[in-house]
């Protein structure tokens, strides 16, 4: 077990008084599973992520957290236009003081391997912006997470550029044996991407549905042709109310 809420609940104090964004939630991410969160906007899913990380502590109930390291990858790529793509991939070993020589190779590699070896040495403002998303998911993979929690990372892209990082980045978190987290708003990427879905209910949050995702042969693009999708898609949109 990487990742598991038991009886989560989570309350904001603020000069107004106190928001209860989740409440008595519970749900598992196992080894090696990519697992979406979906729910209504402002439900308190970037709550859930954050929980996650370790970044906030429940008012009340657990979040057991397995061994080996957390990467979160933000809704933007976040990458500071003054260094280099390679600079930027490096960034994570110099916070963690892991800016070894073996950890930078294995960070190259994983640049490499995923086709960025001709833009290591460009800046970031020369890249795509799905470029720019794989550059970010090597960068949260340099320093060797087990389990990777994402924040809705595809929302500013344009629709087709979405489709194709979807892809990318479900491959390379297969291809490298991470488990991951997503929060999404989107359904049809939460389908495509994931072994389970969790749906949540509007704030406080609470789990209303879990769903094991196990047509398509694994990859997003084949799992969207399937007959399975569109029912699956209705039951999903009729568990948010929407």
């Amino acid at each position: 077990m990487n990742l598991k809420f038991t009886d989560v609940t989570y309350t904001y104090h603020t000069l107004s008084g106190e928001t209860k964004a989740v409440e008595n939630l519970s749900f598992s991410v196992d080894e090696g599973q990519f697992v979406s969160v979906i729910g209504p906007s402002g439900c308190g899913k970037t709550t859930i992520l954050s929980l996650a990380a370790g970044l906030i502590a429940p008012s009340s109930g657990s979040v057991e957290r397995g061994g080996g390291e957390f990467g979160y990858m933000l809704q933007t790529d976040a990458l500071f236009p003054w260094r280099t793509v390679e600079q930027n991939i490096f960034l994570p070993l110099e916070v963690k003081k892991k800016n070894t020589q073996k950890m930078r190779k294995n960070a190259l590699g994983l640049a490499e391997k995923y086709g960025l070896k001709d833009f290591l040495k460009k800046s970031p403002t020369q890249l795509s912006g799905g470029m720019r998303q794989r550059v970010a998911l090597i960068r949260t993979l340099a320093a060797q997470p087990q389990t990777l929690l994402l924040d809705e990372p595809f929302s500013a892209l344009d629709y087709q550029t979405r489709l194709a990082v979807c892809d990318d980045v479900h491959d390379i978190i297969k291809g490298e044996k991470k488990t991951a987290l997503l929060v999404t708003h989107d359904i049809s990427e939460a389908i495509a991407l994931s072994d389970k879905v969790v749906v949540l209910s509007a704030r406080p949050a609470r789990v209303v549905g879990e769903h094991e995702i196990n047509f398509g042969d694994g990859s997003p693009k084949k799992r969207r042709e399937c007959s399975n999708f569109a029912a699956m898609f209705e039951t999903l949109r009729r568990e948010l109310g929407i």
